[in-house]
């Protein structure tokens, strides 16, 4: 069976497209984006890249960088048009699926090509914010709801969103819910899970932006100083407005207080695995794949809620915490409160979260959704 992703160049993106490796299907990729470069993470892939520029002409980046609205009006003549170079693929591939990952990114972008081809199954992944948040938007609003109708197959990384995608427009068959970047090769990183009993680490997001609210959870740190002494405060982020909140508030004057900087996929796994309690908080999101880190990891996650998402798999109280107002200072110092006086539930959740672990396990998502594909290919999907 032949497959044409359509997506942004993304680590997780990269994990589930691994996936299909050796499965006997063939895979292409369009670089909805145009990275203008193939990324070894998927090199058995059939990569169609640098197809965007024209002319890649002399002192393109000085121009981009010192006159960016002349940069504007001459790339409008100088790129190819996304749906004219993709509806060429699509004769010259003539492929069984085509599958997209977001849909501003890559569904809207190409609608009008895919009404000309019906026969073409088209599979939609929606991860994070795609349709929570942007359903508040109405010029987004607008394109979810004109695409929705034309899509025959749903991926969601929480069961959340397919709701949402029904009440859109969406009438095809549910593949259903699956971590967006696949499951994890949890024996690859058993070497860094320490005992619970050695565990003294506050382990926090710092992504501060349009979603995410690390320096809220900062503030609600701050004011538990004096009950914070006996553990170390980290925060991985390469974020300016963390770093200057940092500052601002004196954090690196505490002698138990370090930010990471930028980290490695392996170096947070690390970190988690040493993690007594792991913290992310934004107003938006989808299932966030830190969360399934620290549970595989079993640091007791301390996590926002937008929309119900995060308790599918968090049952509150039990084998985490729950923030509900992700603006509240006062809430999430509570439960920062609650968690670091009450060692007996973390424990009894580190071993929840240990058995739980097994269900997020790479080969055990892996083989579910071949299974998918393949009821795709043969025609066998049921509701």
């Amino acid at each position: 069976m032949k497959i044409l992703m359509v997506s942004m160049s993304s680590i997780h993106f990269f994990r589930w497209t691994n996936q299909l490796k050796d499965s006997g299907h063939e895979v292409y990729w369009f670089d909805i984006n145009d990275g203008n470069r193939k990324v070894d993470a998927i090199s058995w892939v059939n990569q169609i890249v640098g197809w965007k520029r024209i002319w890649d002409f002399p002192g393109r980046f000085f121009i981009k960088k010192r006159f960016p609205n002349l940069y504007k009006k001459i790339q409008f003549f100088n790129d190819r048009k996304t749906s004219k170079v993709f509806e060429k693929l699509i004769q010259d591939i003539k492929p069984d699926i085509v599958q997209s990952f977001v849909m501003y990114m890559s569904c809207v972008p190409i609608l009008n090509v895919m009404k000309k081809y019906p026969d073409i199954k088209w599979i939609y992944s929606a991860w994070g914010n795609d349709l929570y948040y942007y359903q508040n938007e109405p010029k987004y609003l607008e394109g979810i709801r004109k695409t929705l109708p034309q899509i025959d197959y749903l991926f969601t990384d929480c069961e959340r969103d397919y709701h949402i995608a029904k009440n859109h427009g969406f009438k095809g068959k549910y593949l259903g819910t699956y971590p967006g970047g696949g499951g994890y090769v949890i024996s690859d990183y058993e070497n860094f899970v320490e005992p619970f009993e050695v565990r003294k680490i506050i382990l926090i997001k710092g992504y501060q932006h349009k979603f995410g609210r690390c320096n809220l959870v900062l503030d609600a740190i701050y004011e538990l100083k004096n009950y914070l002494t006996d553990f170390d405060i980290v925060v991985f982020s390469d974020n300016e407005l963390v770093r200057k909140h940092i500052e601002f508030k004196g954090f690196n004057l505490w002698g138990n207080f370090k930010c990471t900087g930028k980290l490695t996929h392996k170096e947070l796994l690390k970190l988690m695995g040493q993690a007594y309690i792991y913290i992310g908080s934004s107003i938006s999101d989808g299932m966030p794949n830190t969360l399934l880190e620290a549970i595989i990891m079993g640091a007791y996650p301390i996590q926002s809620n937008p929309g119900g998402a995060t308790s599918e798999i968090i049952n509150d109280g039990q084998n985490g915490t729950l923030i509900h107002n992700s603006e509240d200072v006062s809430e999430i110092k509570n439960k920062i409160e609650f968690a670091i006086n009450n060692e007996p539930l973390l424990e009894e959740a580190f071993k929840l979260n240990r058995k739980l672990r097994h269900t997020l396990e790479y080969s055990t998502i892996k083989n579910r959704v071949l299974k998918k594909y393949n009821e795709l290919e043969h025609n066998t999907i049921n509701l």
